[in-house]
């Protein structure tokens, strides 16, 4: 389930968003102060004014590390255009202010401003409420996260090499929707290794716990394959988890649709060992400062994996292609 603390101007920035949104949400950042350069009028395409070299008062970050990471984080879009308008010393030290503007090829979209601070340890921005990575390879760190602890099962490869790590929950309708998009990328990215890691939500879904218990007891006994087959079977009777007597039923009915026996798997899933591992996914997602469901993470990139999948296919394949991956 989307949760309402992400910002737009951070769907915007890091294409958290897919092309058909990012452009919306763009037009959603706040404009320029007065005093600073305003965004041109929308053209049959976007011509922006030169920038003017006083507004080039901080030392770091530079326009080519700026431009760097918009284009790892928007490149997969050969429609959208940017420039760096501007790099300010603000009144924290080592603190930047960066203003850039936005427009795509085709003029239909209106320029904006997106504003954002550098940090002074050149790795990471704040936009909006929110911390995120920075510099010209944004999602490396999250990568190599993700390589060292995502754990789940998965389909596909065993290599790490193109990574999609997909943090869910059972009783969000949501990554219901998403496991469409899910069953694509495994024809379609077969060389890819595609993880399912949990993330309940348990402030909203009561059950969804329980469901992930369950879920890492059959991986334990039963394999990848057959916590796919358990997957698949939760969010098809996924109504069911709505109350106490049909969590029962539900789970107990996707275990031996998985080819296992509900009374081990339900054993299993109250002992701490268990326990400890939904709880590691959990902080991992949190350290991956992910905050809805369902996101799929490409290489350390963060996307909606309900997005559309054409678009999600596009994004996949110019990540890879980023990181020299063959797909």
């Amino acid at each position: 389930m989307r949760m309402p603390i992400r910002l737009a101007s951070v769907a915007a920035l890091v294409a958290l968003s897919l092309p058909v949104l990012g452009a919306a949400a763009q037009q959603q950042v706040p404009a320029a102060p007065a005093q600073e350069p305003a965004a041109p009028s929308p053209a049959a395409a976007p011509i922006f004014p030169k920038p003017d070299p006083a507004n080039f008062t901080a030392a770091t970050p530079t326009k080519e590390t700026v431009s760097a990471f918009l284009q790892a984080s928007w490149g997969y879009d050969d429609t959208r255009v940017w420039q760096v308008q501007a790099i300010l010393k603000t009144a924290a030290e080592g603190v930047s202010k960066v203003i850039v503007y936005v427009g795509d090829k085709s003029g239909k979209q209106k320029p904006s401003v997106l504003q954002f601070l550098a940090l002074s340890d050149g790795k990471h921005i704040i936009t909006g409420d929110e911390i995120i990575p920075f510099g010209d390879k944004p999602f490396a760190e999250y990568r190599s996260q993700l390589q060292k602890r995502a754990d789940g099962p998965y389909r596909g490869s065993a290599s790490k090499d193109l990574e999609l790590v997909e943090f869910t929950d059972f009783q969000c309708p949501h990554c219901k929707d998403a496991q469409a998009n899910m069953d694509k990328l495994a024809v379609d990215f077969p060389k890819a290794r595609i993880v399912f890691q949990n993330f309940p939500l348990t402030h909203i879904h009561a059950a969804s716990l329980t469901a992930a218990a369950y879920g890492v007891c059959v991986t334990k006994l039963g394999g990848s394959d057959a916590f796919f087959r358990y997957a698949s079977a939760v969010f098809d009777g996924q109504d069911g988890l709505a109350n106490a007597d049909g969590v029962v039923m539900t789970l107990n009915s996707a275990v031996t649709k998985a080819g296992l026996d509900p009374a081990k798997i339900a054993t299993c899933s109250t002992t701490p060992e268990v326990d400890a591992n939904v709880e590691a996914s959990i902080k991992l997602a949190q350290d991956l400062n992910i905050n809805q469901t369902p996101t799929l993470v490409i290489n350390g990139r963060q996307v909606a994996a309900n997005a559309p999948y054409d678009a999600l296919k596009q994004i996949i394949e110019y990540q890879a292609k980023q990181d020299g991956v063959a797909q």
